[in-house]
């Protein structure tokens, strides 16, 4: 079951919609469960929601999956680049392909985390413990969840970032900040998604993206947290591509 509801976000003023989904006995229980958070959360559960007409399916996976939990998707505006700025914890300049972007990204935080959390932990029978909190994104809202893991990691102790965009601030914020051990973190990207179709092992662990990918996974570690790195073969920077992954990132983070 999917529940609707509509949240101000006071950084505007306006809505925004967050989809919560419940296990498909959660009526006729009285049990607790743990809560993962999704950035992008209008492309998550049906196609025709989907902005590109695909969603990651993962009601369906959800559904027939063994473990029960509750999903949030939160949903950021569509107007302009209010979606690139709310989902940027940093100003990004005029290198950027959509040109300078103010970075909001750290008033979403405090917005999921002050106000979306408790009202979800409020309204349905979570557990609000860090250990039974997770967050999830893809592109910018990847970056979100790398930002998420390591700045809040008091509340999230799980992080699954696919295709993120990373810039280099990223880097000093997990230098900077201070991780439990508990903490896990699965992140991916597709080998086709700029342009080139790397399948050579050595390839895909030679490239850019790889590169940036290990660096990352190094600061992690160093934290103690444990990691997971997916290189998607002929994966692109789609929602059929991240749909895929689902499987592979819910049972490391959740099943392991």
């Amino acid at each position: 079951m999917i529940v609707y509801h509509q949240l101000e976000f006071p950084a505007t003023g306006e809505n925004r919609t967050v989809r919560v989904y419940l296990p498909n006995n959660y009526e006729n229980q009285v049990s607790r469960y743990p809560v993962m958070y999704f950035f992008d959360g209008h492309n998550l559960f049906y196609d025709q929601e989907a902005t590109y007409g695909e969603s990651w399916q993962l009601k369906t996976f959800l559904d027939h999956w063994n473990k029960d939990m509750i999903v949030v998707g939160i949903e950021p505006s569509h107007a302009g680049n209010q979606r690139l700025e709310e989902y940027s914890p940093y100003d990004i300049g005029g290198e950027f392909f959509a040109g300078p972007i103010k970075g909001r990204g750290e008033t979403t935080m405090q917005w999921l985390v002050n106000q979306v959390k408790p009202v979800i932990d409020q309204t349905y029978r979570t557990y609000p413990d860090r250990l039974n909190t997770g967050i999830a994104g893809s592109s910018m809202g990847g970056l979100m969840a790398l930002y998420a893991i390591t700045r809040y990691n008091a509340v999230f102790s799980k992080a699954a970032a696919l295709s993120s965009a990373i810039f280099t601030p990223i880097y000093q914020e997990m230098k900077q900040n201070q991780l439990d051990s508990n903490t896990r973190v699965y992140m991916s990207w597709g080998t086709n998604e700029v342009g080139l179709d790397l399948t050579q092992e050595e390839e895909i662990w030679a490239s850019p993206s790889a590169q940036v990918h290990l660096y990352l996974e190094t600061n992690l570690q160093l934290h103690g947290a444990t990691t997971y790195l997916h290189p998607q073969i002929h994966g692109q920077h789609t929602e059929r591509d991240w749909a895929q992954q689902v499987p592979l990132f819910m049972d490391f983070l959740w099943m392991r």
